[in-house]
């Protein structure tokens, strides 16, 4: 089955060292204002998704929410987090680091949409 959410050996290796020091993670990309447009890490219960935030999948072992327009646009698409030398977000985990999370995206072929997972909608 193809996953709407994946992520690189160097985005895994990332979470791994953020989960050690700070336990179970999660990400938002929401668009909008500040960080939206980059995807933040956060500790899990310290921001809660809303109804317009939809789970699409997991990245070694944390939630990824994305906002239901940016879903509009990549409804069609994988997405690829990975990471790149800079600081992250200001609200991100990741930030202050010298590596902050990314995301690519790839169109799926028709054969891959069809076997896509159901997205859920946040709290």
């Amino acid at each position: 089955m193809t996953e709407r959410i994946v992520a690189t050996d160097s985005a895994l290796q990332f979470i791994d060292e953020l989960r050690a020091e700070f336990g179970p993670l999660m990400f938002l990309l929401s668009g909008g204002c500040c960080d939206g447009s980059v995807p933040n890490c956060y500790k899990v219960g310290e921001v809660i998704p809303g109804q317009t935030m939809l789970l699409i999948g997991q990245v070694g072992g944390a939630d990824f929410y994305l906002g239901h327009q940016e879903f509009q646009y990549y409804e069609n698409c994988q997405l690829i987090l990975d990471t790149k030398p800079g600081n992250g977000g200001d609200f991100s985990l990741d930030c202050g680091r010298g590596r902050a999370f990314v995301t690519e995206s790839r169109l799926l072929s028709d054969e891959e949409r069809a076997g896509l997972p159901p997205v859920q909608p946040g709290a």
